[in-house]
């Protein structure tokens, strides 16, 4: 793992949200994207040299959805950075880790990713990304 490759803010109301972090660090989000197949409208900030990631459930069986459902609003994962993915899976696995995706799937923001499911992570939501080359 290289480096924090975002966090993941699960939220109600993005447009809300994207007021609320446009406040906060004084600039506007740099991209909106909707990932289907994780029932997500997703909304990406720049502070510095990190990434937030605002979540909102986009139907009511979706991930966030159940987790402000169960929590509320707020952290939902801390993605990590990786220059091979399939290797980072196969070398956690062997670790002892579970994974949620045990193949990398297509995300937001042009990145292959898999989660770790937090059980074996001390309750944190683990996301590996990797960047797909154009």
């Amino acid at each position: 793992m290289r480096k924090i490759e975002h966090i993941g803010i699960a939220v109600k109301d993005i447009e809300r949200s994207n007021d609320l972090f446009t406040s906060l660090f004084g600039k506007e989000h740099y991209k909106i994207e909707d990932v289907e197949s994780e029932g997500v409208k997703t909304s990406f900030f720049k502070c510095g040299p990190n990434k937030i990631e605002l979540l909102q459930a986009t139907n009511k069986d979706s991930p966030i959805a159940k987790f402000i459902e169960k929590k509320g609003e707020g952290i939902h994962h801390i993605a990590f950075a990786v220059d091979n993915i399939e290797k980072e899976i196969k070398r956690l696995t062997k670790e002892g880790f579970q994974m949620i995706h045990k193949v990398p799937k297509k995300g937001a923001d042009n990145k292959l990713i898999a989660f770790l499911h937090p059980k074996s992570t001390n309750g944190v939501l683990v996301e590996l990304c990797q960047e797909i080359e154009r």
